[in-house]
């Protein structure tokens, strides 16, 4: 089962093609609930402490499950967790990439998460699209996203290869404290990219 996280900040819905489909699960985690509604796409859970939201906001037919303003997560996440606890298998967190660093930050880590629990997760603002593979290959259709970059997510990452790309890569190390594989352009129909040992974020950006 797909689930769709709705989260804060701003997005692009001009660029944005991911959308749900049939019975796909929707969460809005507080103001991302604005953000659907940007997107034409209807909620079936809340989950938030309406610290961005006001709850005469919400749609009548929404369940809503409402957070302590003092929690250990944050609503992305508690939007996350229900969404695994409702099965689902493929994780698309819509926004979340502006705003404040530290969610940003928190954001994008919980790719690494959802990879350790073995489910498939991409975060995208029509700006930016981030997914995130460990000791595993991918393929990158080429699409309006103009960049293509990978990101160590680890002190080390070994045995990196970018392939259909302006600026391939073979057996590349790539280390957190030194990043340089990053702005470069798929050529053709897709770009492959793999890593040997370690985590990478794969980056696919556009300018404004």
């Amino acid at each position: 089962m797909r689930a769709f996280i709705y989260t804060g900040g701003e997005i692009f819905p001009d660029n944005i093609t991911e959308h749900p489909k049939g019975d796909d699960l929707r969460i809005a985690a507080d103001s991302g609930y604005r953000n659907a509604v940007k997107l034409g796409d209807r909620v079936d859970i809340f989950v938030g402490d309406f610290d961005s939201l006001d709850e005469g906001e919400l749609d009548e037919r929404v369940e809503v499950v409402p957070l302590k303003p003092e929690k250990d997560v944050t609503d992305t996440q508690a939007a996350v967790d229900i969404a695994l606890e409702k099965g689902a298998d493929d994780i698309y967190i819509v926004g979340g990439l502006s705003g404040r660093l530290d969610h940003t930050l928190s954001n994008i880590s919980i790719l690494i998460d959802m990879k350790d629990c073995g489910r498939h997760a991409v975060i995208f603002d029509g700006r930016n699209r981030v997914r995130y593979i460990r000791n595993d290959s991918y393929l990158i259709a080429r699409t309006g996203y103009r960049y293509l970059s990978v990101i160590a997510a680890d002190d080390l990452v070994k045995g990196v290869e970018m392939k259909g790309v302006k600026y391939p890569l073979h057996n590349a190390k790539l280390k957190k404290s030194f990043q340089y594989a990053v702005s470069n352009e798929v050529e053709g129909n897709c770009a492959f990219i793999a890593v040997k040992k370690g985590g990478l974020f794969i980056v696919e950006s556009r300018d404004r």
